[in-house]
């Protein structure tokens, strides 16, 4: 049972940054991240499959959030600057093993979910 946890979320003032990491227990796995705002259903951002691919889902973040992956630390990363009140929504990571998918449904393992709350 493959295990993801969750950190760095908070509270940041629009135009502030955060890091979200996202470490699994176990290699092999491609993860995504997905965000649900509130009121609104889950959305793909992005995924990073093992052999370090990136793959963008949500245009409404290009050019201020950037993905990478420490793979001696099974460890993704959510880098997110210039934050907008939009950008406000619980973030979750996912896992699935090997392959990136946009659907929420085609991932097995999901973390606990982080919180992220923009002020203007």
């Amino acid at each position: 049972q493959l295990q993801l946890v969750e950190s760095g979320g908070g509270l940041v003032q629009s135009g502030g940054s955060l890091r979200l990491s996202c470490a699994a227990s176990g290699d092999l796995y491609a993860i995504g991240w997905f965000r649900q705002a509130p009121g609104k259903g889950r959305e793909g951002v992005a995924c990073i499959n093992s052999s370090g691919e990136i793959f963008k889902y949500l245009g409404s973040v290009a050019g201020r959030f950037t993905f990478s992956r420490d793979n001696a630390k099974n460890t993704v990363y959510l880098q997110m600057n210039s934050l907008k009140p939009e950008d406000t929504a619980v973030y979750y990571c996912a896992a699935e093993l090997y392959y990136c998918s946009k659907d929420a449904s085609d991932y097995t393992y999901w973390g606990q979910g982080t919180r992220v709350t923009v002020s203007p």
